[in-house]
């Protein structure tokens, strides 16, 4: 008889070269030559004569152009589940993943290719002690099992190596050239850094971004001197903002609610009820408006004692200065500044006359006035304040401890989700440190009742010897991530369900419920055995052949590495079904069913049959993807063949092993 195979399911990562060549042919055909890139001729099209390399404007450095490559490279690792340590794991539309970005951004190309709304990422900035880990391009994924597995000591970048600033754009380029894909066709990305590397991480992003999908570089004022210098103290960090494609963009997400009015109204209230004076009043919400979550209303904390138009709003010379104008509510006299106003007289009696001047009375909080409304927006400046100290007290008393140090401030976070995320939204941020992101966006979740999902990914970076966070127990900085995201949903949900007992809120409607899971994943080798080459392992390697699947590994490892090639999306909801005593799982409908089981037998591929017959939309033929383990086979081509006719039999034709 002759022997049936089925083919193998895909074992590696998007192939970005393909995919990129792909296109190149579909749009410049005649470019294409033996399947190569003609340049001379793509420039010829493109209308590029004449520059030669010396003469270009861009950025180049050492170990560029390795850097290009390794973004192009595939990764033959997977992403090993932990239900064990996630919160949630069958609901939960969260994800955090320990490893090696690089690698993880190799593997989550296909899952979620322009599926991002938004990236944040915090980055090494290069300081001398916090470039932790070093790229292999001869074998990256080896590199970081060794490096993780042995325990071995993480390295710095320090000036003394010669090419300090390469080594740190080596290791930025390939990473902001995976993420752009991933980012949908209006996606953002903000990237935090301070003065060292901003030249040239704006210049990088310039060149992958494209500088005409430049948005902004955001200063952010802290309340931290880092550097104490001698000469000037720095205080303030950045914020790069780039788009994929400014053009669409829309122009209401780029808005800032003015929040916190509400609060300070509610407290004005209380104040009065509890018999306090206006002055007694000021004193207590001026001292609110202190607190960083109400910064941004502390430009309108003071009473006016004017009316509306105070100076700001007078832009205009030459208004008319030779009238009075009398506030009706206090019948006091506005005085009129020396640049005049900024409308004409006429103007300002038409819209006194027609209430749409509001000049405030005694039952007005100070800041307050008709301007300043509980769901005004504004766009916001480029200079931010936000006091991480904040931030770093939550984590003292959640700690117990600073187990982690520099937090960067929740509600500067959440004030960069405002401005380009809502819905149901993906956030990734690939750097995630000790998962403010995540937090972020269940806080920010809990207040506008949206379903922003985070995708956080971070490398197994050791905690220092003797550190408060050693001594706590955590010995990783994912450990402290994790713990932090348990305690924050934690707390997040207590507080959501107190509210919604006393005035109803987001948990008043069950389809709004918060979710304060995650599923945790982790970078490892493939769960398949690779072919070796070497003679000198070749009993080996044929044994491999016949046992391909690695003997560490489980049915849920291999079940996830499977949806990672076809690229599914990690949190897509499996159905677990028994059929014939051999578990069979399927999702998206019936568009993929997997058995991995071992003696296989006719009556699964019956089964799996009237199954994807059973779920498949209506309307729909043949759109069905089946996977088998090859050794579930037991080396029988009689059961493989009658698989292969069953499920035909029922309109599935794409069948694969592994």
């Amino acid at each position: 008889m002759q022997k049936t195979n089925i083919p193998q399911a895909e074992s590696k990562s998007a192939d970005l070269v393909a995919q990129n060549l792909e296109q190149l042919k579909q749009i410049f055909p005649e470019v294409i030559k033996e399947g190569r890139v003609d340049f001379e001729a793509l420039n010829d099209l493109l209308g590029n004569y004449g520059d030669t390399p010396e003469e270009r404007f861009y950025l180049n450095w050492a170990g560029k152009a390795n850097a290009r490559r390794e973004a192009q490279k595939r990764s033959t690792g997977t992403l090993r589940p932990c239900p064990e340590e996630s919160v949630n794991w069958d609901t939960t539309e969260n994800l955090y993943i320990e490893g090696d970005n690089l690698e993880v951004l190799k593997l989550l190309q296909k899952s979620y290719h322009s599926k991002v709304k938004m990236i944040y990422i915090d980055p090494p900035y290069n300081t001398g002690k916090d470039f932790v880990y070093k790229d292999d391009y001869s074998d990256n994924m080896k590199n970081y099992l060794e490096l993780t597995g042995q325990d071995k000591k993480l390295s710095t970048n320090t000036e003394s190596e010669g090419r300090y600033h390469s080594n740190w754009l080596n290791m930025m380029y390939p990473r902001l050239k995976l993420a752009r894909n991933l980012l949908t066709e209006d996606g953002v990305i903000f990237i935090s850094i301070d003065d060292k590397e901003v030249a040239n991480l704006g210049k990088v992003c310039d060149e992958i971004f494209g500088e005409f999908n430049f948005i902004a570089k955001a200063i952010h004022k802290n309340n931290s001197m880092k550097n104490q210098s001698k000469l000037i103290g720095v205080t303030t960090e950045y914020i790069l903002i780039f788009s994929k494609k400014k053009e669409n963009l829309k122009d209401t997400f780029w808005r800032i609610k003015k929040k916190g009015a509400k609060d300070i109204n509610d407290k004005f209230n209380q104040l009065k009820d509890k018999g306090l004076s206006l002055e007694e009043i000021s004193i207590e919400i001026k001292e609110m408006y202190k607190r960083p979550k109400y910064a941004h209303l502390s430009r309108w904390n003071k009473v006016d004692h004017n009316g509306v138009f105070k100076d700001a709003d007078l832009s205009r010379e030459g208004g008319a200065k030779d009238f009075s104008i009398i506030n009706p509510y206090t019948g006091k006299l506005c005085v009129v500044p020396n640049r005049g106003w900024g409308k004409s007289y006429e103007e300002l009696l038409r819209l006194q006359n027609e209430d749409l001047i509001w000049y405030g009375d005694n039952d007005t909080p100070p800041g307050m006035k008709s301007y300043i409304e509980e769901d005004s927006v504004s766009v916001p400046d480029n200079f931010w304040f936000f006091d991480n100290s904040v931030d770093t007290r939550w984590i003292k008393e959640c700690f117990g401890n600073l187990v982690f140090e520099n937090p960067k401030p929740i509600e500067m976070l959440k004030q960069i989700l405002e401005l380009h995320s809502s819905d149901d939204d993906i956030v990734l941020d690939f750097f995630s440190g000790s998962a403010t992101t995540a937090h972020s966006i269940m806080d920010l979740n809990a207040e506008d009742g949206c379903k922003r999902k985070y995708i956080c990914v971070q490398f197994p970076e050791p905690t220092p010897e003797g550190s408060p966070a050693r001594v706590a127990g955590y010995e990783t900085i994912p450990e402290i991530a994790k713990e932090r995201i348990r305690r924050a949903g934690k707390k997040i949900l207590e507080e959501q369900i107190e509210k919604t007992k006393k005035d109803g809120g987001l948990f008043a409607d069950d389809s709004k419920k918060l979710d304060i899971g995650f599923k945790v994943f982790k970078l490892d080798s493939s769960n398949i055995n690779a072919w070796d080459s070497n003679p000198e392992n070749l009993e080996i390697a044929l044994f491999d052949s016949l046992f391909n699947i690695k003997d560490n590994r489980t049915e849920y490892d291999l079940l996830y590495e499977i949806l990672i090639k076809y690229g599914i999306e990690l949190t897509e909801k499996i159905n677990r079904n028994t059929i014939d005593g051999k578990t069979v799982y399927e999702m998206g409908a019936g568009s993929l069913i997997v058995c991995l089981a071992d003696n296989l037998t006719t009556e699964v591929a019956e089964g799996i049959g009237k199954l994807f017959n059973k779920v498949k939309p209506e309307g729909v033929e043949g759109n069905c993807r089946v996977v088998f383990k090859d050794s579930g086979f037991n080396g029988s081509d009689e059961v493989k063949t009658n698989t292969l006719l069953i499920l035909k039999q029922h309109g599935i034709t794409n069948i694969a092993s592994v």
